[in-house]
């Protein structure tokens, strides 16, 4: 007697029925019953459960109904994945064909390098077949599946390409929410076969490619001499901590180093003022590691006396 996955059969010698999920070799099934236990059992001891069809493969007439190129769907080929109704541990794949096409599908699976034809037949437009079942619980083990399918039609449409589908099952696909799938009555985990690659603008992808860089800021040229007193820098300065007003004056000095090194200036000279040296120490401690500077000294001492420092570039 011949059988195949998905087949619902009944134990010759005991009151059991279950589903075939596995083809453990050329004697022996695995057959998963309605409590979810897979149960080796010998061929010889298993019988077709007549009237109980878990492979409806639609037949329909040879001649298709025409349909207008306005009404022709090329995109919808899903897999759900259904529990089944007795025994939730046992799965269905269905593959809903929601095109236009007849589809030519083979369904092969690879475990570890041994294929295996699974299922091959012609599934008519708009219709379901079931291609396959497995036991949950073995997901682990579960071969690779690929679906190859071929898209035929006689309206007067471009020819599609066929379409290869590699899967690797793992137990994340079947954590989230199950869909209600129209012409099934049931919810199921549906992939989706020939979902449509997302279309590139050719135009935008052109433009990106010649776009111009983008415009670096715009340093202004620095004056030869720079005030750090902070009254020339904060019109608030009496109301700012020791702490914030001496942050601020290193900001602008840190600033006006920079602009004058861009701007390549021999020199610059920045007035700091006397006090109690603690800016002066802090600007003298910055320059003195500076791998564009080659000297400082005090600048115009009539002038300024120990207030001011002249720095002078590299060239």
């Amino acid at each position: 007697m011949n059988f195949k996955l998905g087949d619902f059969v009944r134990f010759v010698d005991e009151k059991r029925e279950g589903y075939i999920t596995r083809l453990i070799d050329s004697q022996t099934l695995g057959v998963t019953d309605t409590d979810g236990f897979e149960i080796p059992a010998a061929i010889s001891n298993l019988t077709h459960v007549h009237g109980h069809s878990t492979n409806p493969t639609v037949q329909s007439e040879n001649l298709q109904v025409p349909i207008s190129v306005e009404d022709f769907n090329e995109i919808g080929i899903f897999l759900a994945v259904v529990e089944d109704h007795k025994a939730s541990s046992v799965v269905h794949f269905t593959l809903l064909n929601r095109t236009s096409y007849q589809l030519l599908l083979s369904l092969t699976s690879d475990k570890k390098g041994f294929y295996k034809g699974e299922f091959a037949s012609v599934i008519q437009a708009k219709t379901n077949s079931q291609i396959y079942s497995a036991n949950l619980a073995d997901i682990e083990i579960w071969p690779e599946f690929i679906f190859q399918i071929l898209s035929f039609t006689s309206t007067n449409v471009k020819p599609k390409n066929p379409l290869n589908f590699i899967k690797k099952f793992k137990a994340k696909d079947f954590s989230g929410a199950k869909k209600e799938v129209s012409g099934l009555n049931r919810y199921a985990w549906v992939i989706q076969l020939d979902e449509p690659l997302p279309l590139i603008d050719a135009q935008k992808l052109k433009e990106s490619f010649f776009k111009a860089p983008s415009l670096q800021p715009i340093i202004a040229k620095p004056a030869k001499e720079i005030d750090l007193h902070i009254e020339m820098l904060r019109d608030d300065h009496q109301f700012l901590a020791q702490s914030e007003i001496i942050n601020i004056q290193l900001a602008h000095f840190q600033q006006a180093l920079d602009a004058a090194i861009v701007h390549q200036l021999p020199s610059i000279v920045f007035i700091h003022g006397v006090g109690n040296g603690t800016l002066r120490h802090h600007i003298h401690k910055a320059i003195s590691k500076h791998p564009q500077v080659r000297t400082f000294m005090d600048a115009q001492k009539e002038k300024f006396g120990f207030g001011a420092t002249e720095v002078i570039f590299k060239v």
